[in-house]
């Protein structure tokens, strides 16, 4: 299989910048990805566009890359937009990765931008509500929110304002972790007060502020068991990489040193499991095929960046990547296991909460951090020592999981 490399990657800071345009921030994206590999957009062979906004908040219902690129001097080259919901970035990498593979380029590029934060906010928390078959969304939303019978909600912890009805989904998976396999509001606490302190030290993150335990579980309330610090904010923001075959390497002249291997890059769909089937899971089944193509496993792993859209996806996909059983993401969240100088760090970045959710940047930020990580470049946030990262991001809902997952495998 031929090699494939990650020669330049590049983010903004992800935050509200209502004072900036889409073509602004991809453009600050695209020149610092081309600067860190050392190319120009001549080499650029063929590029993917990721954006889930274009159509409903700006009107480009069509070709949003083509326009987009077209205002920050990419042209003429094979242009593909992706759309995979939250995975959206990831889908845009993995098939930029398949396209060095299968020798149709030596250079790609994968780009992701979104601008979320517009005055009218219920229309911008509408974009979730098409991440499921819209046409049985009411049977959809009941079948999921039934997973969380059994444990009781306190009164109170529900808020009387507008929220997206997909966090009353994970609060439904929350709840149902909590009931299986006795999962604590704490211990989700644990992973979002760890998350907004990795984010202090981040500074392309959106929020820069630590809580802790105590004070993620004493804010707002968004309905039990999450609070407003447990789950990712409306951000705007860009994320580029550019990739690279060895042969592609060669003819741009790039520092090797600094590059970093992509050692396997999966996506995989759902299937419809029950729910006593964890080890069914999309994710769980989608990191089993990237740990096979790596030819490495959890136990090589240093470091880690997932989807946490709420606290509770961290858990959860701490389990789904092998670091711990089913069912004890929870118990070794307390313990400190996921924070850096922990056991295996998960989310240095600050995940979702923190860093900012610009959904088809996301998955591409996810991957600055850990080429950073990496590169040994974090800073105050660096995981000593890592060698081998691997990264999760999940998109849309189908059955009682995510409609796609993303795993990509990165090695120094």
């Amino acid at each position: 299989m031929e090699k494939v490399y990650i020669a330049g990657i590049a983010m903004t800071v992800f935050g509200r910048h209502l004072e900036r345009s889409l073509e602004d921030l991809a453009g600050e994206a695209l020149n610092g990805a081309l600067a860190d590999a050392g190319c120009e957009r001549a080499d650029l062979g063929v590029a993917f566009y990721s954006g889930m906004t274009n159509g409903p908040l700006q009107g480009q219902i069509s070709i949003p890359g083509q326009v987009v690129f077209s205002k920050i001097g990419v042209e003429g080259i094979p242009i593909y937009n992706v759309e995979n919901a939250c995975a959206s970035g990831s889908s845009a990498f993995n098939l930029a990765v398949q396209s060095l593979r299968a020798g149709t380029t030596d250079v790609a590029l994968a780009l992701g931008a979104e601008k979320m934060n517009i005055p009218d906010k219920a229309r911008a928390f509408s974009i979730f509500e098409g991440g499921w078959d819209v046409s049985r969304a009411e049977e959809n939303y009941q079948t999921l929110v039934k997973m969380g019978e059994g444990v009781e909600v306190p009164p109170g912890t529900t808020s009387d304002k507008p929220f997206s009805k997909f966090m009353e989904i994970y609060a439904a998976m929350c709840r149902l972790h909590m009931k299986t396999w006795g999962t604590t509001q704490r211990q989700i606490a644990a992973v979002s007060a760890k998350n907004h302190t990795h984010s202090v030290h981040n500074p392309f993150s959106q929020f820069r502020k630590p809580f802790t335990i105590e004070e993620i579980l004493a804010a707002p309330p968004i309905t039990y068991p999450i609070t407003l610090p447990m789950c990712a904010p409306l951000s705007d923001g860009a994320a580029a990489a550019i990739l690279c075959t060895e042969e592609g390497l060669r003819r741009i002249g790039a520092d090797r040193k600094r590059c970093i291997r992509v050692a396997a890059s999966v996506i995989r769909s759902f299937t419809h499991r029950g729910m006593d089937q964890p080890e069914l899971s999309v994710g769980h089944l989608a990191a089993n095929h990237a740990y096979e193509q790596a030819g490495l496993g959890p136990e090589d792993m240093d470091v880690a960046e997932v989807h946490d859209a709420s606290a509770m996806g961290e858990i959860l996909q701490a389990e789904n990547l092998g670091f711990v059983p089913f069912g004890g993401g929870g118990p070794a969240a307390e313990r400190g296991e996921f924070t850096v100088g922990g056991r295996i760090p998960i989310n240095p970045s600050g995940g979702l909460e923190s860093k900012g959710h610009p959904l088809g940047a996301t998955g591409i930020g996810q991957l600055y951090e850990l080429v950073t990580q990496l590169r040994g470049e974090a800073g105050e946030r660096q995981v000593q020592g890592a060698r081998h990262a691997i990264q999760e991001n999940g998109g849309g809902m189908q059955g009682i999981e995510e409609a796609a997952v993303a795993i990509h495998i990165l090695s120094k």
